[in-house]
């Protein structure tokens, strides 16, 4: 085990710099990943994103897979892993973007690299460094000085990434299940309570 910056890892890119709101256009080129986009559970659903048109001379830094996106404005400072990028896409400015440098190939995988900023010393390290008090944040500059624990062998992170996403199947499973009941109960509850209305 070694423990390595996270800016030795990885280039830690700026969400993609919109001037105002973003305006959609039916006829836009890009999508754009926003915090309304990303579910509680830290999956971005890509069904409804907003899709525009890029404008400016800056060059889109396109999610790609494998790509990291780290919330770095809110109550809530977290990483969530790209594992698939069905649109052309750009996060917005409340992103910081995460791509692993070409020589760590084999060192880290990306889904352990962002398990690993979501657990208590990352986040105890984060909330340390956040400014603000109604809307803390996380420079750029405070995030590429996170230690990262590297472990080896590669299998071990792969163990880690495949509980992790067990255990994310199971707390969905069990908050569908939860919702249900619910609506059971709600149906119920009007069928006896209405009854004589």
């Amino acid at each position: 085990m070694i423990t390595i910056l996270l800016s030795e890892l990885a280039f830690l890119l700026p969400g993609h710099p919109f001037r105002g709101a973003i305006k959609p256009d039916p006829d836009g080129k890009a999508r754009v990943v926003q915090m309304r986009d990303v579910s509680p559970s830290g999956e971005i659903r890509w069904a409804n994103m907003v899709q525009t048109r890029l404008v400016g001379r800056k060059k889109p830094d396109w999610i790609v897979p494998g790509d990291i996106l780290f919330v770095a404005r809110g109550q809530r400072l977290f990483a969530i892993y790209v594992d698939e990028a069905p649109h052309r896409a750009v996060p917005a400015n409340q992103f910081i973007h995460i791509r692993l440098r070409p020589e760590t190939e084999g060192q880290i995988l990306p889904a352990f690299l962002a398990w690993q900023i979501n657990q208590a010393p990352a986040q105890r390290y984060l909330d340390s460094l956040a400014t603000g008090t109604h809307l803390p944040s996380v420079s750029k500059s405070a995030l590429s000085k996170l230690p990262i624990t590297v472990t080896q062998p590669i299998e071990m992170q792969k163990q880690v990434v495949t509980l992790e996403q067990q255990i994310r199947q199971e707390t969905e499973a069990y908050e569908a299940l939860i919702a249900n009941r619910q609506e059971l109960m709600s149906a119920v509850a009007f069928d006896i309570l209405d009854s004589d209305r």
